[in-house]
């Protein structure tokens, strides 16, 4: 009997061998990418395609005699290194979108052809790519996911989140700025893409050239600061506290909490949680979301995907461990989007908060009392500074972005 999934749903793979077939009424492209525990792959050769159709356990079945472009895996003949395997599909025609047409994966026992499972993702719009599925390890049995993740700039847009060097990037993307001179100009300087973080020490020196605009306020005040010597902290839009105690650093671990009411009718709210890590240039280093549960090995960890906001407490949440954070990691953002589409306006109760996970003792508190008609929100964000104390402060900001991807540009410009 067939299994039928609903975006997010998981079940057991019930079979060592298994076909992924992707079809729609467009042509597709279907690929599948090797991921490590690190959400990347190992090398380029864990991207297996039309053009490379051969990886360790897995393989690229190309379209024929109207049987689909399908991914096969061996789980048996994967790497032990390699945690999942991630199905994608994109549009053979770059200038068509999935709008209408939204793909549905089949999954078959590749030995008998038997249909285990079918999956097609919920009514999309602007998306060229798509992730489709992924079959990923938990434990010593292997299992599948219903992700239906679009992205709006193809295949190498996936291709690139996942750690693949995409040499041929699309023209808009080469050309939407000049070549750097080999030399800078004698009568005007070229000012530097960002000022460095407020009290973030810079890895490399900084440029001699001074920036064309004026550095951002310090974070770190050194007369009547916020601390957490008298106890919890309720933070409004703009607020800080430092996340130190009687003067010292107090928290090894930290554990961001995001809550918010499901939906009274209609569709489920789904609601995603991420957190951006950013280096002191205000430059993307890693970012912890659904689709990549722990980074920096571990020192950054999410909770998994809510669906709904249903239950009680946190919806999701992310554990920080402060002190397992690379020297190059100045800056977190902690940013909320509508991956359902809704905005926030329809969105009632929407908080973050922060918990010590030693003590599970909460200490800062930030509710969203107000909302704008938007898909996504930088609740607040956390800046370690020169002295080694980390600042948090309460963020509040809206803007049109329903994945955490989309969130990294006007996150690092909140910095």
């Amino acid at each position: 009997m067939t299994t039928v999934l609903v975006q997010g749903a998981n079940a057991s793979l019930g079979s060592a061998r298994v076909v992924v077939e992707v079809g729609a009424p467009k042509r597709l492209d279907v690929s599948g990418l090797l991921l490590t525990a690190a959400g990347k792959v190992r090398s380029d050769a864990d991207f297996v395609f039309f053009n490379a159709p051969q990886g360790p356990g897995v393989s690229h079945r190309p379209a024929a005699g109207g049987t689909p472009d399908a991914i096969a895996v061996d789980t048996a003949a994967v790497p032990g290194e390699i945690t999942r395997i991630v199905v994608t599909a994109s549009l053979d025609d770059q200038q068509a979108t999935f709008a209408g047409t939204e793909p549905t994966a089949t999954v078959r026992d590749a030995d008998t052809g038997r249909e285990l499972f079918t999956f097609t993702p919920p009514q999309l719009t602007r998306e060229t790519a798509l992730v489709v599925v992924e079959v990923y390890r938990r434990g010593a049995e292997w299992k599948i996911r219903a992700v239906g993740q679009g992205y709006a700039d193809g295949l190498a847009g996936i291709a690139t989140d996942f750690g693949v060097s995409v040499e041929d990037a699309p023209p808009a993307a080469t050309a939407a700025a000049p070549a750097a001179p080999t030399a800078p100009p004698t009568a005007a300087p070229a000012a530097p893409t960002a000022p460095p973080m407020p009290g973030a020490a810079p890895q490399a020196p900084a440029a001699p050239t001074a920036p064309s605009t004026p550095p951002m306020p310090s974070g770190s005040p050194a007369v009547g600061k916020i601390t957490l010597d008298k106890g919890r902290v309720n933070l409004v839009k703009g607020g800080s506290v430092s996340l130190e105690k009687a003067g010292k650093p107090f928290l090894a671990s930290v554990r961001m909490g995001l809550g918010w009411e499901p939906a009274g009718r209609g569709r489920n709210i789904d609601l995603d949680a991420s957190v951006i890590a950013f280096d002191a240039q205000r430059k993307k280093i890693d970012t912890a979301w659904f689709m990549k549960l722990a980074i920096f090995n571990g020192a950054i960890a999410h909770s998994g995907d809510n669906l709904t906001g249903k239950g009680g407490g946190d919806d999701e949440a992310i554990t920080v461990h402060l002190g397992g954070l690379p020297a190059e990691v100045c800056g977190l953002v902690f940013v909320v989007n509508s991956f359902s589409g809704q905005k926030f306006t329809d969105i009632k109760n929407a908080y973050c908060r922060l918990v010590d996970t030693a003590t599970e003792q909460e200490l800062v508190r930030f509710d969203l009392a107000q909302s704008e008609p938007h898909t996504g929100v930088a609740m607040c964000k956390l800046v370690r500074q020169f002295s080694g104390e980390w600042v948090m402060t309460a963020l509040g900001e809206y803007v049109d972005a329903k994945t955490a991807r989309s969130m990294v540009k006007p996150a690092a410009a909140m910095l």
